[in-house]
C-alpha cells in the first residue's frame, strides 16, 4: 500500500507547482508567511482536489471577461502548454498562501513584472493591460469565489459566514499586493460585485475554444484520462448557474449527481496519498 501512495503522490506532484521546485516550504522554521496556520485562507487552500476543482473552475469563469479573455489568448501558451500554465498559476496561489514571507513576496514581485508587459487590443476594440486594478480584481474574484464554492461542496459545507468573510478577506490581502482595487471581502460583497459584472462578461467563439480545451485536457497517464476529464467537469460544475447559461454547457441531473460522487471519492483517495503538498510542508515548518 506505501508503494502504492507514494506513486498516487508522486503523479500528484507533478502536476502542480511543487514540480517547479524552486521553493523550499519547510525553512525557515517558524517562519508564518503571509498568513500563518491560524488563518482561513489555510484551510481553504489546504485541500488539493478541492483547489484543483475550484481552480477550473476559476479559469472558466475567468474568460467570460473579454479582456482577461485576450491577455490569455495573446501572451499565454495556455493553448500549446496547459499543464505548464496551471503548474505557474498552481505555484503562485501555493506560495503566497504557504511559503515563507520572502518567498511569497519574491512570487508577488515577479507576477507584478509579467503584468507590467501584458498590454494589448481585446477582439473589441479595446485596449487592456495585465496591470489594471479593475482587471485584477475580477481575476480575483473569479479565482476566490470558485475556490470557496470548491471547499463548501467538497471539504467543509458548514463553514460559518463569519468564516467564509475572513476567508474572502484573508485573500484580498494577495490581490491588493497585486495592484487589485475596490476588492471585495466578504460573502455579500462578492456576491453583489458578480451581479455587477453581469453585463461585461461574454462567451464567444474564443470563450467557447477555452472551455473545449479545459475539458478535453490531457492527462499525465492514460490511467488517469477519466480522474482528469471528472475533475474538468466538477470545475463546470463550480460555475454560478447564469455562467453556466452562458456557456450553453449546463450538465444534467444525473451526471451532475456523478461528478460529485466521484469527486468525493477521488477526494478519500488523495487526502490519504498525499503527504507532502505545500500545505503539509508548511506545516510542518510551523512545527504542526
Amino acid at each position: 500500500m506505501e508503494v502504492l501512495r507514494q506513486r498516487i503522490e508522486r503523479q500528484v506532484m507533478g502536476v502542480t507547482g511543487l514540480a517547479l521546485g524552486d521553493i523550499d516550504y519547510e525553512h525557515p522554521r517558524g517562519d508564518p508567511g503571509l498568513f500563518g496556520p491560524e488563518s482561513v485562507i489555510w484551510r481553504v487552500h489546504g485541500d488539493f482536489t478541492a483547489m484543483l476543482c475550484g481552480g477550473i473552475g476559476a479559469l472558466m469563469l475567468q474568460m467570460l471577461h473579454p479582456l482577461a479573455l485576450a491577455g490569455v489568448w495573446e501572451h499565454s501558451r495556455f493553448r500549446e502548454d496547459m499543464p505548464g500554465r496551471l503548474r505557474r498559476t498552481s505555484q503562485f496561489i501555493a506560495a503566497t498562501t504557504f511559503a515563507p514571507r520572502a518567498d511569497a513576496e519574491r512570487l508577488i514581485a515577479r507576477v507584478k513584472g509579467i503584468h507590467r508587459r501584458v498590454t494589448g487590443v481585446a477582439a473589441d476594440g479595446r485596449p487592456y493591460a495585465a496591470d489594471d486594478p479593475a482587471l485584477l480584481t475580477w481575476v480575483h474574484v473569479a479565482e476566490v469565489s470558485c475556490f470557496m464554492a470548491a471547499h463548501l461542496r467538497y471539504c467543509n459545507p458548514g463553514l460559518s459566514l463569519a468564516g467564509q468573510d475572513r476567508y474572502f478577506a484573508e485573500a484580498a490581502r494577495v490581490a491588493e499586493a497585486l495592484g487589485a482595487a475596490g476588492v471585495p471581502k466578504s460573502r455579500h460583497d462578492i456576491d453583489q460585485y458578480l451581479q455587477r459584472m453581469l453585463p461585461e462578461l461574454v462567451f464567444d467563439e474564443r470563450t467557447k475554444e477555452i472551455f473545449r480545451l479545459l475539458l478535453a485536457a490531457p492527462a499525465p497517464s492514460p490511467a488517469a484520462r477519466p480522474l482528469v476529464g471528472l475533475l474538468m467537469k466538477a470545475g463546470m460544475d463550480l460555475l454560478p448557474p447564469w455562467a453556466l447559461v452562458m456557456s450553453g454547457r449546463q450538465l444534467g441531473g444525473l451526471e451532475r449527481r456523478g461528478v460529485r460522487l466521484g469527486v468525493h471519492a477521488l477526494a478519500l483517495v488523495l487526502r490519504w496519498a498525499v503527504r507532502n503538498g505545500a500545505s503539509h510542508r508548511a506545516r510542518r515548518r510551523m512545527g504542526r
